[in-house]
């Protein structure tokens, strides 16, 4: 009990790797929230911003596959340094096609590229981060990691947006110098020494098997999210009862995100993921019914903060369900597994809402896609709960040999 109050967590190593993390969102997201508009300055509709975000997700998800064996090949720095180097790159790219060539196929590739680099940026900066973290405070390590995403999430946008209404070049430099930045740092870090598996390749390494619980639940759940993420702005400005920005919708959300992982970490720790699952999907249900049945400025701020509870609780403590069975050589490929389930199910979320917005409307959409949570529910309860990979499970069995 003393080396779980006493192991150290914040390390130079372990706050260089988080900064590197928020890096690589703030960039992504900058270019992908400004990205319709660059598209209409080329003289295209949103047509091809919505092929190039499914070109994103695609490339993204099968490299996360093929990172997370390289990166268990003992690759970690090399991979890193290749995703930020290249995202550090990949903007001027984009300045190219601004001021000299409008191709919409040099656009198409930059895009492809860009999911690239930002899965080995990602994948592998989350990976170290694994590896960073001392094993008896791992899910509150893995949520202090995962704020870097949240507080990326929510300024990222407004940022975006402020610099590409000074200009494109601003936009696309300043994402350049960020990178250029965290490269320097990347420089500083020193991480773990990790013996690489001698094992040749196989299609089945490409997957963990014992993040696949983690994964499928987290799967099914942020499809919620997926849809929220893409309509929530859409849905506020066609709505009468709402009269307030859809934007105060991801600040409050964000608010409360940020809130929860600050504390949920020391409690996954204790207790295990389990009490979260319980509590996260009827509250993101809880979000989506508002929405659905009971609109209005209140109902809208209530259902941000419920949003930002479940998804700030549930995504470090399925993250750390994911990873909890993996040894140091297999971190990269229980990371990959986890996020290529992200990406799939935001996707597949954001997807089938479009589908059912033209169909039924935003209301009755919203109502349609909570059934994905209490999904997630069912999936935990049926392979999940009682899985090794389960921290719950493995608080319980250690108590009772205890």
């Amino acid at each position: 009990m003393e080396q779980k109050s006493t192991a150290k967590l914040w390390s130079k190593d372990f706050i260089i790797v988080i900064f590197l993390n928020f890096s690589a969102f703030l960039t992504h997201l900058m270019i992908l929230s400004t990205f319709p508009f660059f598209v209409n300055y080329l003289g295209y509709t949103e047509t091809l911003a919505g092929v190039c975000a499914t070109l994103f997700s695609i490339v993204a998800v099968v490299s996360r596959a093929f990172i997370g064996w390289m990166l268990d090949r003992g690759l970690r720095r090399l991979i890193l340094f290749a995703g930020i180097i290249s995202m550090a790159i990949l903007p001027m790219g984009y300045l190219l096609v601004y001021t000299m060539i409008a191709s919409v196929l040099l656009t198409v590739i930059l895009r492809m590229l860009h999911a690239v680099a930002f899965a080995g940026s990602n994948t592998a900066a989350a990976t170290i981060a694994t590896d960073t973290i001392p094993k008896t405070r791992f899910a509150e390590g893995m949520g202090m990691f995962g704020m870097s995403t949240a507080l990326a999430t929510a300024c990222a946008p407004a940022i975006g947006e402020a610099l590409m209404n000074l200009g494109f070049p601003v936009l696309y430099g300043a994402a350049a110098v960020i990178m250029v930045v965290a490269l320097l740092l990347a420089f500083v870090m020193k991480a773990p020494q990790i013996k690489a598996t001698e094992k040749k390749f196989s299609v089945k390494d490409l997957v963990n098997r014992d993040a696949v619980p983690a994964s499928v639940t987290a799967l099914v759940f942020v499809m919620a999210y997926g849809a929220q993420e893409s309509y929530i702005l859409k849905f506020a400005s066609v709505n009468d009862e709402v009269t307030i920005s859809g934007g105060l919708y991801f600040i409050f959300m964000a608010a409360m995100l940020l809130l929860t992982r600050i504390t949920i970490g020391k409690i996954t720790d204790q207790r295990g993921e389990a009490v979260f699952v319980y509590t996260c999907c009827p509250a993101m249900t809880a979000a989506l019914l508002l929405l659905a049945f009971i609109p209005g400025n209140l109902s809208f701020i209530i259902a941000a903060l419920l949003s930002g509870f479940a998804f700030g609780c549930i995504e470090p403590s399925m993250q750390a369900m994911a990873v909890s069975l993996a040894p140091p050589e297999k971190r990269g490929s229980a990371n990959s597994t986890f996020l290529c389930s992200f990406d799939i199910g935001i996707g597949i979320g954001a997807g089938l809402a479009g589908v059912l917005v033209d169909q039924i409307g935003y209301h009755r959409m919203y109502a349609v896609i909570s059934i994905s949570c209490m999904a997630a529910l069912v999936i935990y309860l049926l392979v999940g709960r009682r899985h090794p990979s389960s921290i719950t499970w493995q608080v319980h069995h250690r108590n009772t040999d205890f």
